[in-house]
């Protein structure tokens, strides 16, 4: 509701020029790309995991961008389907919900050894007596965003895949809004079971975040889609091709380095993909058909609670 709240506002007290003005890549018109918080949420972490290859792009291409990273994945699909984002870098379940309203198509994924997926996982103390899903029964369990696929959707899906209630079956929700501060939460002590996404997990590991002697995978979810870029539906069809053309020969590009070929969590990818299927992302949408507004609600409203 805060994040709908201020949107609203954002959207009310805009300048007109703001919102119709057309981006066109001109240092003037810089292409705004809107970023979700996938770990952490912190303006400089978020935007460093993908600046190197927007540079990449700006400099093959004389295009200019202007990254951003919004408040919520919900704030990143509102962003786009009210026009204030050209570019966007979605999870799989929030493109799904920008798709299906028209205000979102495929731009790229990343590929690393030939594929285009990741993870979700669900993580406990190392010495604590869960080995299953099943075990997550009676527990504390950290999730970060309502609308993150590898972070909450999956995971959900699992519980329930398991014969459990999420409402009922965990003993409190506590949602933590990214990947990140879902692993601290367990790290705390402040949970018994973290929900998030295997690339967060290796990035919070490499960063020292997190000793891996001291955390056990309990769960890991079926491959799902990676994390796509995404244009605004209602760019020139000109610019579009552009932009697919670019990310689909960054890797290869004069000047170049391997280096700058990022993907989510910052992580070195070998390539983008720009023909990747849209039905591949048909997985994230039957898991987001499990979970109703009614049983986010109550997952919310339990969440709440203290």
């Amino acid at each position: 509701m805060k994040c709908a709240f201020l949107l609203a506002a954002m959207l009310a007290f805009a300048p007109a020029s703001f919102a119709q003005s057309v981006a066109d890549g001109s240092k003037a018109h810089p292409l705004r790309v809107m970023l979700i918080p996938a770990d952490g949420g912190t303006e400089t972490g978020t935007k460093a995991d993908y600046q190197p290859v927007f540079n990449a792009v700006s400099r093959m291409t004389g295009l200019n961008f202007d990254l951003k990273v919004g408040q919520s994945y919900g704030a990143v699909v509102e962003a786009m389907c009210n026009q204030l984002a050209d570019v966007a870098f979605f999870g799989p379940v929030a493109y799904v919900q920008a798709n299906r309203r028209g205000c979102a198509q495929l731009l790229a994924v990343g590929v690393e050894n030939g594929q285009s997926v990741y993870y979700a996982g669900m993580f406990a103390k190392a010495d604590a007596p869960i080995q299953a899903v099943k075990d997550v029964k009676g527990r504390r369990m950290a999730f970060g965003d309502v609308n993150s696929a590898s972070s909450f959707t999956f995971q959900i899906a699992m519980l329930m895949d398991a014969g459990l209630d999420p409402v009922k079956d965990l003993s409190a929700i506590r949602m933590t809004g990214s990947h990140a501060n879902s692993l601290a939460a367990l790290v705390q002590g402040q949970v018994d079971v973290a929900a998030l996404s295997f690339d967060s997990y290796e990035k919070a590991v490499k960063q020292g975040a997190v000793d891996p002697r001291t955390v056990k995978v309990v769960a890991k979810s079926m491959p799902i889609p990676y994390p796509p870029l995404a244009l605004n539906a209602k760019l020139p069809d000109a610019l579009k091709a552009r932009l697919k053309e670019a990310f689909a020969t960054v890797h290869k590009a004069p000047g170049v380095t391997p280096d700058m070929i990022r993907g989510y969590g910052g992580k070195k990818v070998d390539a983008f993909d720009t023909r990747f299927s849209e039905a591949e992302f048909n997985v994230a949408a039957e898991k987001l058909a499990l979970l109703s507004d009614e049983l986010k609600g109550e997952i919310l409203k339990k969440a709440s609670e203290r």
